[in-house]
């Protein structure tokens, strides 16, 4: 898919080198004499849409010095591309894959001599999907911060070509940056990159700051859900967690069980993180990545809080989507002199063992310590008898539960079995420990860190919290804190793989 989409183009075009240039414009015409008529994947009309963006914002570039032969085949490959679009972009699904259509379309009735009257059209259809699809919190069905990205890119590549063909630009559009870019904004680390839940990553360096600049939208809003996530900034300390329901249907064919996962990164440098979306790496990777154990929250008894259903076919595509969620999400906010702390619950566990996990996140506000607790409770009456029916195959050890805190990468991790307490270093320098409350099982264990863009997985490792609920409650707390560094101790490298 990213060989027919040609998102490749821009990273060399970025290079601004003439050997990059060259590489552009070489692999172009390989692309367009093996598969450029008009047969086989990629010619779904997202991807035709995703390409035809990528061949006309480049074309100058690309037509610098090429053969009047391969000029020729160029254009035929955009004109052949732009009729496919005008008469298929309905089998694009609604989402992203339409926006990246209909973008195309609009794009080639701009630039293209003999399609200007579909221009008005082209921009009144991308106008209603990005009117249906962005909802009034500016995100998306899929909750996923990097198609949002994605989106908001589509949207600023739309409004400057209608800006530069002079042509009206539909206020709904410029409505729907207005309302993309808060939330975006919201779901930036302080490194740059995106927090990474249901199947995005982080995004490639930079876009997201340029779509943030670019767009002009300077506002911003920090006490509300950001498309279902919540956002704390201190310092240099930035936490997003999952604060909603997962999506469902056919929207969540790559949504994870991620409820109440959350990330940090402290300035440029990540700690803890999810693995990632696995989609890169292979089905079973994929699968993997969007269980509840691959993000860093709390699963009880092996299993995670929504499950995937059975692959169905939809829009072209086969799609696992989650099934049995969590229904009711609670979160509250409130704010102190000294801290910012959100509260959250989920009932994801509550149908399958009649506990409700319930989350409390404080972030002081120098940014240097986080504390945690995470409680299972059976809350009603149809609660305490649904545990007791599944506590009566485990008695008298309890049901198990975990709560794993991923590390990036690169973080230096090391378990101090004297103090009980995990020490990470960064790669910055920065160190920071983990303490668990009295009592509580602490391991560090081998991870994985899911990135598309490598060749495989790479290795991490993950802190681990463990115990048992016995009654109808069981809570452990934890304490995160960046720590003074003597100036005798060694930064750590960056991973190389």
């Amino acid at each position: 898919m990213q060989l027919h989409g040609m998102g490749w183009l821009d990273d060399l075009m970025m290079l601004d080198r003439p050997d990059a240039e060259e590489s552009g414009r070489r692999w172009t015409m390989e692309w367009i004499r093996q598969f450029g008529r008009g047969l086989g994947p990629g010619w779904w009309a997202p991807l035709v849409g995703r390409r035809l963006l990528r061949m006309i914002s480049h074309a100058p570039r690309l037509l610098k010095g090429m053969p009047a032969g391969d000029q020729s085949l160029f254009f035929d490959s955009i004109y052949r591309q732009a009729i496919l679009l005008r008469r298929h972009w309905r089998d694009a699904p609604e989402g992203l894959a339409r926006m990246e259509a209909l973008t195309g379309l609009l794009y080639a009735a701009i630039a293209l001599e003999g399609m200007g009257n579909l221009r008005d059209r082209a921009s009144a259809l991308l106008t209603s999907a990005m009117d249906k699809d962005v909802g009034p919190d500016g995100g998306i069905a899929s909750r996923n911060p990097e198609a949002l990205l994605e989106v908001a890119t589509l949207l600023g590549w739309a409004i400057n070509a209608l800006e530069r063909s002079e042509g009206p630009i539909p206020a709904a559009l410029l409505d729907a940056q207005a309302r993309i870019i808060p939330t975006l904004r919201a779901l930036r680390h302080a490194d740059g990159s995106l927090a990474r839940f249901h199947g995005g990553g982080r995004g490639r360096k930079g876009r997201l700051d340029m779509a943030l600049i670019e767009s002009g939208v300077r506002a911003r809003d920090p006490a509300a859900l950001s498309m279902g996530f919540a956002p704390l900034h201190h310092g240099r300390t930035t936490l997003i967690a999952d604060a909603a329901a997962p999506p469902t249907g056919i929207t969540s064919g790559s949504a994870h069980a991620s409820t109440l996962a959350f990330e940090l990164t402290s300035g440029s440098c990540p700690l803890i993180v999810n693995c990632g979306p696995g989609g890169a790496f292979g089905p079973e990777w994929h699968r993997a990545g969007r269980a509840t154990a691959s993000h860093s929250t709390l699963s009880l008894a092996g299993v995670s809080s929504a499950r995937i259903g059975p692959l169905l076919a939809r829009g072209g595509r086969r799609i696992a989507p989650l099934v049995q969620g969590p229904k009711r999400v609670q979160w509250r906010r409130s704010v102190s002199a000294t801290s910012s702390v959100i509260m959250t619950s989920h009932d994801g566990y509550v149908r399958s063992h009649g506990l409700t996990h319930l989350r409390r996140l404080s972030l002081s506000t120098d940014g240097r310590s986080l504390e945690g607790e995470d409680s299972l409770r059976a809350v009603s009456a149809v609660d305490k008898e649904r545990f007791e029916d599944v506590q009566s195959h485990v008695r008298p050890l309890g049901l198990p539960f975990d709560i794993r805190f991923h590390l990036h990468p690169d973080v230096e991790a090391v378990f101090d079995e004297v103090t009980g307490m995990v020490v990470m270093v960064l790669t910055n320098g920065e160190a920071w420990t983990f303490r668990p409350g009295h009592g509580v099982n602490i391991a560090l264990e081998p991870s994985v860190h899911l990135e598309p863009g490598r060749l495989k997985p790479r290795a991490t490792k993950q802190v681990v919290l463990s115990d048992r609920v016995v009654t109808y409650a069981a809570t452990i707390d934890w304490t995160l804190s960046r720590i003074e560094v003597t100036p005798e101790r060694p930064k750590v490298a960056a991973d190389a793989v």
